[in-house]
């Protein structure tokens, strides 16, 4: 008890905040993203009744190449009743002469064309919108032209939380591995991401969705009345939308690795940074609880991490400080690397840590950058 009657109020102060954000970080990894690891999920159906009919709703913009390799995975899908509409957004590519020819093969394919209008230019959520309306089913999956699912039973995994009551289902897209830094990071945020959105919503306080793997009801959508309430914005189509649909009773997540979709990646960081940007720019219409919510984790994160080397600079009990660091690390990194197995992105568990301090400074510049440029991006 001397020993803390010695200390300054200062080195107090600094104490307890470090102990405090350890809390915080801990709650966050042990309540949310554990949740995510510790999931179960019922077995698939087995008869072919209990699956009801899907429409499939995939907008493209020049993506001649893409729809050629991974629209064939999305029709070759192990499914008894489902369509695929295709919504060719202007494109300037050969994108009419490839889905043309795809329609000959596989009459579940169906195309609505949207031709460029000099006088009137739209976003991703008028094409969406054109899809949805376009969908003979109620039930709706969505993805994107560069994405494709892992497995052909894909559209089993997600329809299997098609039960009473649910309206919404979250899939989990990832990105293709590849050499390299860039690609390394990519998939960590990707990663990180899907422990926030995933996790919240097991916790039955879902936010968000990706629309790169993520399904709704088309009723739903019409109830909401589209993306009316965003619709001024470029980006919002999945996390917004979801935000404003989803809630503790109808939502249901599905991320067995089957239920994967791929997506490819961005091969520069400029261009990365500019989707996320783009992404990014999205938050500012969160609810206020929300964002506070999401921000206490990167700003707990980082709070632990600065009194901890101010701790150390005023030695004030290293030792004990230290082995609370440790615990701290060793209980996150376990969870993340469970987590990583989890989204069959175990190669990423030795770079985690390394993730972890720069995604700080990551997202701050995108912050930052956005607040000073507010243009926004088009959809591709």
């Amino acid at each position: 008890m001397e020993i803390l009657y010695n200390l300054s109020v200062y080195e107090k102060v600094l104490g307890v905040a470090f102990l405090v954000f350890v809390l915080i970080q801990l709650y966050f990894y042990l309540f949310f993203y554990l949740r995510v690891v510790r999931k179960r999920f019922n077995p698939l159906p087995e008869a072919d009744e209990l699956y009801p009919p899907v429409s499939v709703v995939i907008c493209a913009r020049n993506e001649e190449e893409n729809l050629q390799h991974f629209l064939p995975k999305v029709l070759e899908q192990d499914y008894p009743d489902f369509e695929v509409i295709v919504v060719n957004d202007c494109s300037s590519d050969n994108s009419d002469l490839v889905l043309e020819s795809l329609q000959k093969k596989y009459p579940r394919l169906k195309v609505t064309t949207i031709k460029e209008d000099e006088k009137f230019t739209h976003a991703k959520k008028l094409a969406l919108t054109v899809g949805i309306k376009a969908a003979k089913h109620e039930w709706l999956v969505l993805t994107d032209a560069d994405c494709f699912p892992k497995s052909n039973k894909w559209l089993r995994h997600m329809a299997s939380n098609f039960t009473e009551g649910i309206e919404v289902v979250l899939g989990y897209g990832g990105y293709l591995s590849e050499k390299g830094l860039l690609n390394k990071l990519i998939r960590l945020d990707t990663l990180h991401i899907a422990l926030n959105y995933l996790g919240w919503a097991l916790a039955k306080r879902p936010y968000m969705g990706v629309g790169r793997n993520l399904a709704y009801k088309k009723s739903v959508f019409f109830r909401n009345k589209g993306f009316a309430n965003h619709a001024g914005i470029e980006s919002g189509d999945d996390d917004l939308f979801v935000m404003e649909v989803a809630n503790q009773y109808n939502t249901a997540v599905e991320y067995r690795r089957d239920a994967h979709t791929l997506s490819v990646p961005r091969k520069s960081y400029s261009s990365w940074l500019r989707q996320k940007r783009r992404h990014l720019s999205t938050s500012k219409l969160y609810r206020t609880g929300l964002k506070t919510g999401l921000s206490i984790e990167p700003f707990s994160r980082a709070a632990v991490y600065l009194t901890f080397v101010g701790l150390m600079v005023f030695k004030v009990f290293p030792y004990i400080t230290l082995s609370v660091l440790l615990v701290y690390l060793i209980s996150k990194h376990t969870v993340l690397a469970l987590a990583a197995k989890r989204f069959d992105e175990g190669k990423l568990v030795h770079v985690i840590f390394w993730w972890d301090i720069y995604s700080l400074y990551f997202y701050a510049k995108l912050l930052t950058l956005n607040r000073i440029t507010r243009k926004q991006q088009k959809w591709k």
